[in-house]
Formats: C-alpha cells, sequence, structure tokens
C-alpha cells in the first residue's frame, strides 16, 4: 500500500524558507517520478515542481521558478520541496504526489498517489 506523509509546513513571515519533506513507502520509490501540487481556498490543485526518478530532471511552475527547489533521496524514500522568498500569494495546503510513470510531469492525472497535505502559511 503506498503512503505518502509530507511534513515541514507552518506559518511564516514574506520572505522566509521552510522545507518540506514527503516519506514514500509501500512501493519502488527510485522507479516513480515525483511532484509537488498545491491548493489555495477556493481554488483548483495546482502543479508546483515535479523531478523525474533520478532526480536529475526537475520542472517547475512559473510562480516559483527561482524560489523553490526540488530535490529526492532515493536512498532515504524522501523527495523535499526547498521553497524560498516565500509570499502571501504561496499560502496553501501543500501536497506531495508519486506518478504513474519515471520521467516528470505537469499533470495532476499522471499522478496515482497523494499525500494528505501539509499548510503552508504566508503572512504579510
Amino acid at each position: 500500500q503506498v503512503q505518502l506523509v509530507e511534513s515541514g509546513g507552518g506559518l511564516v513571515q514574506a520572505g522566509g524558507s521552510l522545507r518540506l519533506s514527503c516519506a514514500a513507502s509501500g512501493y519502488r520509490f527510485s522507479s516513480s517520478a515525483m511532484g509537488w501540487f498545491r491548493q489555495a481556498p477556493g481554488r483548483e490543485r495546482e502543479f508546483v515542481s515535479a523531478t523525474d526518478w533520478t532526480g536529475g530532471s526537475t520542472t517547475y511552475a512559473d510562480s516559483v521558478k527561482g524560489r523553490f527547489t526540488i530535490s529526492r533521496d532515493n536512498a532515504k524514500n524522501t523527495v523535499y520541496l526547498q521553497m524560498n522568498a516565500l509570499k502571501p500569494e504561496d499560502t496553501a495546503v501543500y501536497y506531495c504526489a508519486a506518478s504513474k510513470w519515471a520521467y516528470e510531469s505537469t499533470s495532476l492525472h499522471d499522478f496515482s498517489s497523494w499525500g494528505q497535505g501539509t499548510q503552508v502559511t504566508v503572512s504579510s
């Protein structure tokens, strides 16, 4: 049974940083691309970032490019999202997701397993 458990969310002032972690279990983590998505109140879930099965190829939403960095440690079955220069508009619940495929995608439909989410709140 696939399990994805996010941690690292919290309340931070604008300009601050947070690092999200997602611990995976129940499947062959090193064979799957991983992604981060977020959902703000009243809005649809949106793509944030993704990495391929190796961690060598990454993709970012334009809104976070240059501020967020995705990485993974296949030895620890964990994917990370380093978030710097946070803005109030980054406030959302952040979800970790495991892809059906080895190569990264920006589409929700390519991700078959989801974590429970972690709240990130950025105050102005």
